[in-house]
């Protein structure tokens, strides 16, 4: 009975279950009342889950609001809706919302809303001080309460009737910023603000100005006074004073200064007043400055003072200011309206300046030495003038000059440029130097000493007749150097070898080598060479010619090879020809003695042969046919014992010669020359052998072998 009803419970509880299913729609997020907010104005986000369900029955849901990926509000409610407020939002309220629903495992997202707070808090701005002196700092800080960085700070210095000065500070991590000022000479009574500035989606936006702060400023001194005497109207030669003073709050690190065109007269430190006293010349006028400095604070004031001329610069004439060395100088100082004054003639120096005279007057012959700057001076009531530097120039004559090549040699090579150099020993300078290439002037050059000249068109018949004139201040006039002749040298060109016979030499001959060019000037040197595995030099020669003949004798056949030729000039270019082959061959009767020389040992070699083969032969013949005179054959026999003495052991049968030791000889032997290359043939023959001391029943059998040469003649044996 449990059994049943359990088994009845689990049925009904996942028949309950089975029964539950819902699904979400979709998720939104909605702001009230609208996307965009003022500042401090309530402000609601609103999650709503869309969810179809298959019964009435309740479900729990887990909602979720995230501000720019930032989880800000989260709860769970059987509702489909769930709000966030914001009573008061603010600009750090701005940004992108977003929710999640997450109910019995199922889990929905809702879209991104962008939420803009219009509108910063206003800014608070503070001072650390209230009255300051003029040179101290201002210490201020601005902050924007319940904003949220990266921020910007905006601090203005604003004073009467000028244009408020202003600070940027960007802040990344906090919400206010502090920065400092210098009060400056002048700043009486300052007003600062701040506001701040935040970028948003759309780009920035700014703050409200923050409250004013009002700061105070003293002055640590006042502005100097700056007074001359003892009058106000000063000449040359009179003694002025100057006198700069100021009136100080605090006598500490103060300091006087006195200036004329940023030159420092004077100075004193922690005193009220300065002192400067001078003799007045006519360079004292000019504007004249009173500094007063302490730390950061300066003050000025300026005077301008104009003295009075007491007499003007003398002037200095000279006789001539160009003459001739050994002349008469006359220099001359005179005041326009003065006779009364003590006057100087001097020399200036590079270090100092050397007295010649005191005098208005002076005269003296001059030397090359005396070339300079004069100038006089004059003196009254303890001024003195200087007058203008005159400048006095003395001249030596020029010597003859020398025109030579800047290389040392008088030749130029055919298409490159010359270059010559004029020059003269002696000569004041400045020297003018005129180059003439004949008759036609081509350059003017003025120097101290020498002067360069380049020729660039130099043709092939260009040989010259250069000169150079010479010429100063001096009255000897023009020095004329003399006559450059200078040789234009023609760069070999097209160098070529041939041979005399060409191509094949018999040895022991002569061979003639000619290397020619086709331009080129003279001398010429003609190298010969054969080329190897490495150049080798047979013969050189110089001519005064464009050719050259280069006799070989007696050639060798290990003269065969490759030859060519070289060629150059003084214009330092080798010219190499083309090569040519040279094959050294045996002369005529060389060859026919050569010819003769193997043919013989050719047929010596065959007769020795031959000899040795039928020595050979012999040899091996020799035991069979040796026989007794009674074995012979009954026919043989009587034909032996029939033949005549003057038949000369010729045995016409067999043609063989038969020796006293009954071998049979070839009469061939004794033939000459033509029989020895005849071919043998071998002939079996069967000898019967009789013993004359036993029955004729005895038989023995051997072999004997004719030997038949045959010739190109066959009827030779009957002839």
């Amino acid at each position: 009975m449990y059994l049943a009803l359990l088994v009845i419970f689990l049925q009904c509880s996942e028949l309950y279950a089975q029964g539950k299913v819902f699904t979400f729609n979709r998720v939104e997020i909605r702001v009230q009342p609208s996307v965009k907010v003022k500042n401090g104005a309530p402000m609601s986000i609103i999650c709503h889950a869309d969810i179809s369900k298959n019964t009435d029955f309740q479900l729990k849901h887990n909602f979720t609001i995230f501000k720019d990926g930032k989880l800000v509000f989260m709860t769970v409610s059987d509702k489909e809706d769930a709000r966030y407020e914001i009573p008061m939002a603010k600009s750090s309220d701005t940004g992108d919302y977003e929710c999640t629903v997450k109910a019995d495992g199922k889990l929905s997202f809702s879209n991104s809303i962008y939420v803009w707070v219009a509108g910063m808090t206003k800014p608070i701005l503070t001072a650390d001080k209230k009255e300051v002196l003029e040179g101290e700092v201002v210490k201020l800080r601005c902050e924007l309460p319940e904003e949220v960085p990266p921020l910007e700070f905006f601090f203005r210095k604003i004073k009467t009737n000028s244009a408020p000065k202003e600070k940027r500070v960007p802040e990344r991590n906090q919400n206010f910023s502090e920065v400092e000022y210098y009060v400056e000479e002048g700043d009486n009574i300052l007003q600062f603000d701040c506001f701040g500035k935040r970028q948003v989606r759309s780009g920035w936006e700014s703050s409200q100005h923050s409250n004013k702060t009002l700061v105070t400023v003293k002055e640590p001194f006042i502005k100097p006074t700056l007074i001359t005497g003892p009058s106000s109207n000063v000449t040359e030669g009179d003694q002025i004073e100057f006198e700069c003073s100021t009136v100080v709050a605090q006598m500490r690190d103060i300091e006087i200064i006195l200036q004329k065109n940023r030159t420092i007269l004077n100075s004193v430190r922690d005193k009220k007043f300065l002192k400067y006293s001078t003799v007045a010349t006519q360079e004292d006028s000019g504007e004249y400055l009173c500094k007063v400095e302490q730390g950061a604070v300066s003050k000025t004031t300026k005077l301008n003072v104009f003295v009075s001329e007491l007499f003007p610069k003398p002037t200095l004439s000279a006789s001539m200011t160009k003459l001739d060395e050994s002349k008469d100088l006359i220099l001359s100082c005179i005041i326009n309206g003065f006779r009364r004054a003590n006057f100087s003639i001097v020399r200036k120096g590079s270090h100092e300046d050397i007295l010649l005279k005191n005098s208005r007057v002076l005269a003296m012959k001059v030397n090359v030495n005396d070339t300079g700057s004069y100038t006089c001076k004059a003196e009254i009531k303890g001024i003195v003038k200087e007058s203008k530097p005159v400048r006095i120039n003395v001249y030596a004559p020029v010597s003859k000059p020398t025109l030579s090549v800047v290389s040392g040699s008088p030749e130029v090579i055919l298409g490159k440029p010359l270059q010559l150099i004029c020059h003269s020993v002696m000569g004041t300078p400045p020297i003018t130097f005129t180059f003439y290439k004949g008759d036609e002037i081509r350059k003017n050059v003025t120097n101290d000493t020498y002067a360069m000249f380049l020729d660039e068109d130099i043709g092939l018949n260009d040989n010259g007749r250069y000169k150079c004139d010479a010429r100063n201040n001096h009255s000897s006039g023009v020095k004329t150097s003399n006559i450059l002749n200078v040789t234009v040298i023609v760069p070999i060109r097209n160098a070529s070898l041939g041979s005399v016979p060409y191509g094949e030499v018999e040895v022991g001959s002569d061979t003639a080598f000619l290397c020619s060019v086709k331009e080129g000037s003279w001398p010429i040197d003609f190298k010969f060479f054969k080329k190897t595995d490495h150049e080798v030099l047979l013969h050189e020669v110089r001519e005064y010619s464009d050719r050259t003949i280069w006799h070989k004798k007696t050639m060798k056949r290990k003269d065969t090879g490759t030859y060519y030729c070289m060629a150059s000039n003084r214009a330092s270019m080798d010219v190499r020809s083309r090569p040519i082959t040279i094959h050294v061959i045996l002369a005529a009767w060389q060859k026919g003695v050569i010819a003769a020389f193997v043919l013989t040992a050719i047929a010596g070699a065959g007769a020795i042969a031959l000899w040795w083969f039928l020595h050979k032969k012999k040899k091996a013949k020799g035991p069979s046919m040796e026989m007794s005179g009674s074995a012979l054959a009954p026919n043989l026999t009587s034909e032996k014992l029939t033949r005549q003495p003057s038949d000369g052991n010729y045995y016409s049968g067999s043609g063989y010669i038969e020796d006293n030791e009954n071998h049979m000889k070839s009469t061939d032997e004794s033939k000459g020359p033509d029989l020895e290359s005849a071919e043998v043939d071998y002939t079996e023959v069967e000898v019967s052998t009789l013993d004359p001391h036993r029955a004729p029943e005895q038989k023995g059998t051997e072999t004997v072998y004719s030997e038949i040469r045959k010739t190109n003649n066959e009827n030779i044996w009957a002839s």
